[in-house]
């Protein structure tokens, strides 16, 4: 995993991946249409509803489509089975919501970029010592927040953090602040309610709304 990989370039551009909780390939294909469009290229498809790596695959698979520059990634992945069906089903990056040693080398391996999922000092130096260099920081807000990023970061350097779980529009500028700090997750971007009514001119507003938030931390 290096800094060539096509997502850490689309999150140079957008430091915001949404979360896309979805079953259907329809529905999901329309989510992924309203971020592009909103400006937000980096998705996370979460491994928690059936039909999830149908819906994930069809993302894939349908990407000029949906819009250029599109990197579809999988998260809530719990095992080595799910990360290799994820890979199989179009996956250009695994999200964890904890570190899972046979995962992380799997992925390196296999020269896919992982983020696994850590709360700790102790989480992040394993994971530093396996190789990796990015990291989930999860559950944000429960884990200390900004102010236990820049504990961690001042130990660990060379890390880079992808913060998610209790990250808004409220809080997003106070993360993204942080040098270290990759790019944050949510879930605010992909509001069900608005989704199961077909609006997805709302996502696309949320989705501007957070370029804008990000464009102005980053300078």
């Amino acid at each position: 995993m290096t800094d060539t990989d096509p997502i850490f370039s689309a999150l140079a551009a957008a430091p915001v991946v949404p979360l896309v909780d979805s079953g259907d390939a329809s529905e999901a294909v329309a989510t992924a249409r309203a971020l592009v469009e909103g400006g937000l290229a980096v998705h996370e498809v979460v491994l928690r509803r059936d039909g999830a790596l149908g819906a994930m695959r069809a993302m894939a698979e349908r990407r000029a489509e949906i819009g250029e520059g599109l990197v579809v990634g999988a998260g809530t992945v719990l095992t080595l089975d799910q990360a290799k069906a994820a890979r199989d089903a179009g996956a250009q990056f695994i999200v964890s919501p904890g570190l899972v040693d046979e995962i992380a080398l799997w992925c390196i391996e296999q020269d896919l970029p992982v983020f696994p999922g850590t709360a700790t000092a102790g989480e992040v130096q394993r994971a530093f010592a396996l190789g990796l260099r990015a990291v989930k920081f999860f559950p944000a807000a429960l884990a200390g927040g900004v102010p236990m990023l820049k504990a961690l970061s001042s130990v660990f350097g060379a890390m880079r953090f992808m913060p998610t779980g209790g990250i808004s529009a409220a809080n997003l500028p106070e993360y993204l602040a942080l040098p270290s700090v990759i790019a944050c997750g949510g879930s605010w971007l992909t509001p069900t309610d608005r989704i199961a009514a077909g609006d997805y001119e709302a996502v696309t507003r949320l989705a501007r709304e957070a370029v804008a938030i990000a464009r102005k931390a980053r300078g």
